[in-house]
């Protein structure tokens, strides 16, 4: 055998053999060719194809409907068309997930023109996109029960001191936010500690590091340290464990009884604070970077306050205030004036009011909010 003729040998072979299957269609989709790994596949003979299908006659009748919208109107203005997914109906009725790929050629006279495809088996694909869209899920299911458990905890009770909390999820799909929020006695006194936070990041890897940095605010807490401190003590806890980096905490300690208060803000948004006979404003004072931020300075801002009887504080998240058609400044006006508004009713009406009038449910931010009132005396 010549070594001419074992070219023309092995690119035969290669043609009917190939890994892929090979059609050849006329314009309207008429098969005039195919070659042994696509009639293995599909099942049928040559005979029962060739001449006598088209290959759109082939497909599911939703990807009939794509080829007549999408895959052939293209094909005709591009001249070629590649990994177009779709799914052939086999001899015995069952389906064979594949890609094509297309291209419109002339045949050697130049009078008419035919359409040259590719087609590779795609069941290996399409069971990946199945694992891929089963291991989201359980990761999604793990967030949801990691943050519920998180957050679902009962807030302790104060003498002279109502709490009030609120929870909005923002809207991604299968997603979970690091919002969260805690309330505890500080350091065994009788003054409360109330922490609002934001972690970077959405999903089990953000929740998880909620839970971490919820679990050190309490530890470090419980030791008796104040706001600044306690923001120190998290930064070196952030570095040393590379966890919550860039997370904004409000982190505020109130004595019930005489009113003092002491807070301090890693890069979060100031409280509000609503005292009775003075307009709400919001409280600027004590702010520092978030935690563990680059060029961040090593000493932590603390303000000190005395609020009166009746006095309401207020720790919210951005998704609050945050818009993506408008300015923070004009949420954060407008949450003045609804607090303004509902003053002088029930904390737990007030959270309502505040989540009915502002949060918005389309906004893909998480909503937390933790209100205390002291009492009037």
């Amino acid at each position: 055998m010549s070594p001419g003729s074992i070219v023309d040998e092995d690119v035969e072979d290669l043609y009917e053999n190939a890994p892929c299957g090979h059609l050849t269609s006329r314009v309207d989709g008429t098969i005039v060719r195919i070659n042994r790994t696509f009639e293995r596949w599909i099942g049928f003979h040559r005979t029962e194809l060739v001449n006598e299908k088209r290959l759109q006659d082939l497909l599911a009748p939703g990807d009939r409907i794509y080829h007549e919208t999408h895959y052939a109107p293209l094909l005709q203005m591009q001249g070629s068309i590649s990994e177009i997914a779709v799914e052939f109906v086999k001899a015995d009725g069952s389906r064979l997930p594949a890609l094509l790929n297309s291209v419109m050629r002339t045949d050697p006279s130049g009078s008419s023109r035919v359409i040259r495809t590719a087609v590779f088996e795609a069941s290996d694909r399409r069971r990946y996109e199945r694992e891929l869209l089963r291991a989201r899920r359980e990761e999604h299911e793990t967030a949801v029960r990691l943050q519920r458990g998180l957050l679902s905890r009962s807030l302790p009770s104060f003498d002279g001191l109502e709490l009030e909390i609120a929870y909005r999820p923002g809207k991604r799909g299968t997603e979970v936010g690091g919002d969260w929020y805690d309330a505890f006695r500080a350091g065994g006194t009788d003054e409360v500690m109330l922490v609002v936070g934001d972690v970077v990041g959405h999903g089990i890897g953000a929740a998880s590091e909620m839970g971490q940095l919820r679990s050190a605010v309490r530890a470090f807490g419980a030791t008796g340290l104040g706001p600044a401190a306690l923001l120190e003590a998290l930064d070196r806890y952030s570095d040393l464990h590379r966890v919550g980096r860039m997370a904004t905490l409000a982190c505020a300690q109130l004595d019930p009884r005489s009113g003092r208060l002491r807070y301090a803000c890693a890069g979060h948004l100031p409280p509000v604070i609503d005292a009775p006979g003075a307009r709400p404003a919001f409280a600027w004072d004590g702010r520092s970077a978030p935690l563990f931020a680059p060029m961040a300075e090593k000493a932590r801002n603390e303000a000190v306050c005395q609020l009166p009887p009746g006095s309401m504080l207020l720790m919210y998240t951005d998704g609050l205030v945050e818009r993506r058609d408008r300015g923070i400044d004009i949420g954060m006006e407008e949450l003045l004036q609804h607090i303004s508004r509902h003053r002088d009713k029930s904390p737990a009406v007030v959270v309502a009011e505040l989540i009915r009038a502002l949060h918005d449910p389309t906004q893909r931010d998480d909503v937390c909010l933790l209100l205390a009132k002291m009492s009037r005396g």
